[in-house]
């Protein structure tokens, strides 16, 4: 990254929760190769219903705010590494 340029928020974010996936589900995989666009669901990293609980709950732990299993957009939000890495920064800067 050039000096001209700064990393956006979630940029900056984005290893973080990477390391903090792997790390609550003891991922055979480097937090670096994970695809940021790749479903976390299903194709892509793989994760199931269960899965997706621990990472609402380390997330909760982290970053002091709750993911709720009745949330009408956790299939958005839940949707890559990316799109809960832009749900966390979000929620950080409210």
């Amino acid at each position: 990254m050039s000096p001209t340029m700064t990393a956006t928020p979630v940029e900056t974010l984005m290893p973080e929760v990477a390391a903090l996936i792997v790390e609550a589900l003891n991922l055979d995989v480097q937090p670096a190769d994970i695809d940021p666009q790749a479903p976390l669901y299903g194709d892509g990293l793989g994760l199931d219903s269960i899965d997706m609980l621990e990472i609402a709950l380390v997330v909760s732990k982290r970053y002091g705010f709750q993911l709720k299993s009745d949330n009408e957009n956790n299939q958005q939000i839940f949707a890559s590494l990316a799109a809960l890495t832009a749900h966390i920064a979000s929620q950080r800067t409210q």
